[in-house]
């Protein structure tokens, strides 16, 4: 069973900080690509940034620069740490679990078959 319990969302105004956690477990890490994605309200879930099998991280160009994705490898968690942070970074964030790691080409992941946690909020406020 996969578990993804993400945490450490918040409101924060333009120019903080926030880290945010996704609780998983062995399994989940050693079988599956993790990556973050966000939705907003009436829009498609896009990815935000995604670490392969090599380490190596992909991001979207809105948040490069900004954001670092990361792997603690002896807590089975991941992590996005998000600085400088924007009005327009306002989202729900998910944490996910992929076969594939995806590649970011499309505007709604929403109905891809991969298992999501159950979202931690991020509010940016000017």
């Amino acid at each position: 069973q996969v578990r993804l319990e993400e945490s450490g969302g918040g409101s924060v105004q333009a120019g903080g900080s926030l880290r945010l956690s996704c609780a998983s477990d062995a399994y989940t890490v050693s079988s599956f690509c993790l990556a973050w994605f966000r939705q907003v309200p009436g829009k498609g879930r896009v990815g935000v940034a995604v670490i392969e099998a090599d380490g190596s991280a992909v991001y979207r160009d809105s948040v490069k620069g900004r954001f670092t994705i990361s792997m603690d490898d002896a807590k089975n968690t991941l992590y996005l740490q998000m600085n400088d942070l924007k009005p327009e970074d306002t989202a729900m964030y998910y944490c996910a679990a992929a076969y594939i790691c995806p590649s970011f080409d499309y505007d709604d992941y929403t109905g891809f078959s991969y298992y999501w946690g159950q979202g931690t909020q991020v509010t940016v406020s000017s």
